[in-house]
């Protein structure tokens, strides 16, 4: 790629998923109805009004399709925002004369996975709104409540508890330290994001999440889900196995599938079968997966069979998000209540032990 698409890219670089699903639904809609691929552009840009990046994006379309070059191509300058998956679709639709079916089979794709991050945003509002709540109640009890009664704490003269005394010190030294913390709490998230930057360190990191229970379950389902809809959509559009998988490969966003599906490409390449690798690695491919990709591989009917296993996947990533609330709810509580009630006991305590010795 040379520097002035590089340089595009980088100016572009955020267009939102509903932007390509309403751009490949459309062209799709303008291409069946018999219009000239540049003059469904030409209108396309004349409609897009709400982003002007986008907008700027199909002006350089336009211009590379005037100039006589594919579709497939001029996206290929914003491989970071429209991913491999569009535009290897997009580009066997123009060598098939599918195009606008192709185009179709973006738009169901695109709105599934916009559908599936919903549900995993959703899922994340309840345990975060939580979080907020109890971060925002030992604030107000370190930080409003503790300081009018610190004077007190200093002029008794009692045997002080040692919760009151661990939130004496910690309320003394991020008091006089507020600043470091802060800086240290900056330095950590920019170095963890510095080390994500290392492919080993990145694919070690994504290794650990697939192990950590629970987590693990929900990370594992998102990919089968994202793995088999893609497949299902490159078979269905006519891109043959092996380019599929390793297409596939490259659109997942956890390193150690991307790994793992590279090899099955190299595999299938070889003569061997997708189910026959799958079920060497039970702890990141379920049986269920390698058993019904067995079946379609037999049957001849793969694409169809990958349709129903994203199906099942996606169901299950639709029930464990809801139910993530009811799972996350006790341990939240849990935790915010021994939060709160060692703030509470460590600012009470001392108060009822000055009442009692008064009281004698």
């Amino acid at each position: 790629m040379n520097k002035i698409s590089k340089k595009f890219q980088n100016i572009f670089s955020k267009i939102s998923l509903q932007n390509q699903i309403l751009f490949a639904k459309h062209l799709a809609v303008m291409l069946q109805s018999g219009m000239p691929l540049l003059d469904c552009l030409m209108m396309l840009k004349k409609q897009q009004k709400k982003s002007k990046t986008f907008s700027r994006i199909l002006d350089q379309i336009i211009k590379d399709i005037d100039e006589g070059q594919f579709l497939s191509t001029s996206l290929e300058r914003y491989q970071k925002i429209f991913g491999e998956l569009f535009i290897n679709v997009v580009r066997v639709g123009e060598a098939s004369g599918t195009l606008p079916e192709n185009l179709n089979f973006i738009v169901d794709e695109l709105q599934k996975k916009q559908a599936l991050n919903r549900k995993i945003k959703g899922a994340m509002v309840y345990p975060i709104i939580v979080l907020i709540a109890v971060f925002a109640i030992v604030g107000i009890l370190i930080f409003v409540v503790f300081p009018k009664i610190l004077p007190l704490f200093n002029t008794l003269h009692i045997q002080l508890p040692i919760t009151t005394r661990i939130l004496l010190v910690s309320y003394t030294f991020a008091s006089q330290n507020w600043l470091l913390l802060i800086l240290g709490v900056l330095a950590i998230v920019i170095i963890f994001w510095l080390l994500l930057k290392n492919k080993k360190i990145k694919f070690a990191y994504h290794y650990l999440l697939l192990k950590t229970p629970f987590l693990g379950s929900i990370i594992t389902n998102i990919n089968m889900a994202n793995f088999t809809r893609t497949l299902s959509l490159l078979l269905k559009s006519g891109v043959k196995i092996v380019e599929g998988l390793d297409i596939s490969a490259r659109t997942m966003s956890n390193l150690v599938y991307q790994k793992e599906l590279k090899k099955v490409a190299a595999e299938i390449t070889g003569g061997g079968q997708i189910s026959q690798y799958l079920s060497k690695r039970p702890d990141l491919f379920p049986t269920i997966l390698s058993q019904m990709i067995e079946v379609g591989e037999n049957t001849g009917n793969l694409s169809q069979t990958l349709l129903y296993l994203n199906n099942f996947y996606e169901n299950e990533v639709d029930e464990i998000s809801k139910n993530l609330s009811t799972i996350v709810e006790p341990i939240l509580l849990i935790v915010m209540g021994l939060i709160v009630g060692f703030v509470a006991l460590a600012i009470i305590m001392p108060i009822y032990q000055l009442t009692q010795t008064l009281s004698h």
